[in-house]
């Protein structure tokens, strides 16, 4: 049995992803003991952002094609953060001097223990956990992009698609 795509689907599945890689990072924080970077973190706000925006979408029924091109510029942003986290596990990029290894020495006690405090307790440049040798950050970036191709079907639906 063949299953069309239509925009509430697809809509439905942006949604249902949202949710499973929220509740993934959630697991892994509260459940796995992973502690969440500072990249993570934001790295969170796009999935927020795409779940409230797909649940109004599929309650209201209007603004297809509004819905659309924000879920689209909101996992295109998602994934644009994601390479960069990405890029600064793999030393591409300069991290956020907070969340990085990258610190300058310091010249006395006091400095070093302004330095300790204000230092992240996880770095965004040294990942906790991979998969097959694909860090987290690197699996947000395949679900980042998946998700982003799959809004932009969801804004072709609503521009084709008769509106109901």
């Amino acid at each position: 049995m063949l299953i069309t795509l239509t925009f509430r689907r697809a809509i439905l599945a942006v949604l249902a992803a949202s949710i499973a890689v929220v509740g993934g990072a959630l697991l892994f924080q509260y459940v796995g003991g992973l502690a969440p970077c500072e990249l993570c973190l934001y790295e969170r706000w796009p999935y927020y952002i795409a779940i409230v925006a797909a649940a109004v979408l599929l309650a209201a029924g209007r603004w297809r094609v509004t819905g659309g091109a924000l879920l689209t510029l909101v996992f295109i942003a998602s994934t644009a953060l994601a390479f960069y986290h990405v890029g600064v596990e793999q030393h591409w990029f300069a991290g956020p001097t907070a969340c990085t290894g990258s610190g300058a020495a310091a010249g006395s006690i006091d400095d070093l223990r302004a330095q300790l405090l204000h230092q992240q307790p996880v770095q965004c440049d040294q990942p906790q956990w991979a998969l097959v040798g694909v860090t987290l950050a690197a699996w947000n970036l395949v679900a980042s992009s998946v998700l982003a191709a799959l809004s932009c079907v969801a804004l072709g639906l609503a521009l084709k698609e008769p509106r109901l």
